[in-house]
């Protein structure tokens, strides 16, 4: 039995959502609350296994109660959201806070819930078998990425004239000596401006918080490319990436149809978009967005992406992180069979184990790192 608080200013949403979970089977309404104030005090008082909030709430808003629940007593928070410009914007700043999941009023704060009363369920489901710990402070400082350096050639000999500095003669031609050239220092490894490699990460469920600390631990001079699949609906994921570019140091940008990638650049699937990678005749990659019908229920689909740039064998790096099912996996066999690196979230920092789980369970990970080290394990694969 889940035991679920519902926290939400409007008293329509509190009866709605509260008569939906009480029909269910699994679920058991402890509370309501109607502010973000009302919502700290009855979380640590009631202590649910699982808590809706409302982002846009008074006296204390969703945003600001959120922080304080992961800090002082994390539990598995699904936001309730609208789709306005500035409830979107909150819903991707809660998600960096910890929140392991949202949905969206399906027409602004009194929505019709019954269009989406199975998302509800669905989502509230997983996320209380989600893995939540106490919001850290870590240090997100991006990795200085230092090239690794190209082994010196050998020393090169070419043949020079001088003249012998001796009395001259007149009438005597000047001799000739053969003396080696010195050896000349090569000039310091510059990352090329296009880049070879490329770099794709897919994630899902608890995937903003993970993408916060990898992105901006990448280094802005990072030689190539890096495209992101996150399952997200459209509308958020141009919010996702404005918020990871404002904080870090590489840039990230929401991904264009036929746009060329550029070293130092991340990409992010648009919500409702399936994204591809193809070469661009005389060299470079570009990216490609459809509409084709969702893949594994999922559009856009990590193993789209993957089966996508796994043509570019060892010049491609992958990551899968965590998330919900198996999203990934078909994909990722594929770029292990032409020769691409893998790197797999581990279970301990995983929000949900369930994508990395399905890579490392068939073999196909590389190294397995803890959230905190995978830009490290990126960096790393990259310079190789």
């Amino acid at each position: 039995m889940v035991r679920v608080l519902v926290a939400d200013d409007s008293a329509f949403m509190r009866k709605v959502l509260s008569d939906l979970f009480a029909k269910q089977s699994d679920f058991q309404v402890v509370g309501t609350a109607i502010n973000g104030k009302d919502t700290v005090d009855k979380v640590k008082k009631l202590k649910p296994d699982l808590l809706t909030l409302d982002v846009l709430m008074p006296v204390m808003n969703g945003l600001d109660a959120l922080a304080i629940i992961m800090d002082e007593c994390p539990l598995p928070v699904v936001m309730v959201s609208s789709m306005t410009q500035e409830g979107t914007d909150a819903t991707i700043r809660a998600l960096a806070l910890g929140a392991v999941d949202f949905v969206s009023k399906a027409g602004g704060p009194i929505s019709k819930i019954d269009t989406i009363e199975d998302e509800i369920l669905a989502k509230c489901r997983a996320a209380a078998q989600a893995h939540v710990s106490k919001t850290r402070t870590t240090d997100s400082k991006p990795i200085v990425f230092t090239p690794k350096p190209k082994q010196p050639d050998p020393p090169v000999m070419r043949r020079i004239q001088v003249k012998r500095r001796s009395g001259y003669v007149p009438g005597q031609k000047p001799e000739i000596v053969k003396i080696p050239a010195a050896n000349i220092p090569k000039p310091a490894y510059a990352p090329s401006v296009s880049g070879k490699k490329l770099v794709a990460i897919g994630t899902s469920t608890g995937g903003p918080q993970a993408l916060q600390s990898v992105i901006t631990r990448l280094p802005g001079n990072l030689p190539c490319g890096v495209v992101i699949v996150q399952h997200m609906p459209a509308g958020f994921t141009k919010s996702l990436a404005e918020r990871l570019d404002s904080i870090s140091e590489i840039a990230v940008k929401e991904a264009e149809h036929e746009e060329i990638i550029r070293a130092g650049q991340v990409y992010i699937a648009p919500g409702n978009y399936h994204l591809r990678v193809a070469n661009v005749a005389g060299g470079g990659k570009k990216i490609l967005l459809s509409q084709e019908p969702p893949v594994g229920n999922h559009r856009p689909a990590v193993n789209v992406m993957f089966d996508s740039v796994a043509q570019f064998g060892s010049d491609l790096v992958s990551v899968i992180m965590t998330g919900m099912g198996a999203d990934g996996c078909e994909g990722m066999k594929k770029i292990k069979a032409n020769g691409g690196y893998s790197i797999a979230q581990d279970e301990k920092s995983c929000v949900v184990y369930g994508m990395p789980k399905a890579v490392v369970d068939a073999g196909l990970a590389d190294e397995v790192r803890p959230l905190d080290k995978i830009a490290e394990a990126i960096v790393e694969a990259v310079k190789r």
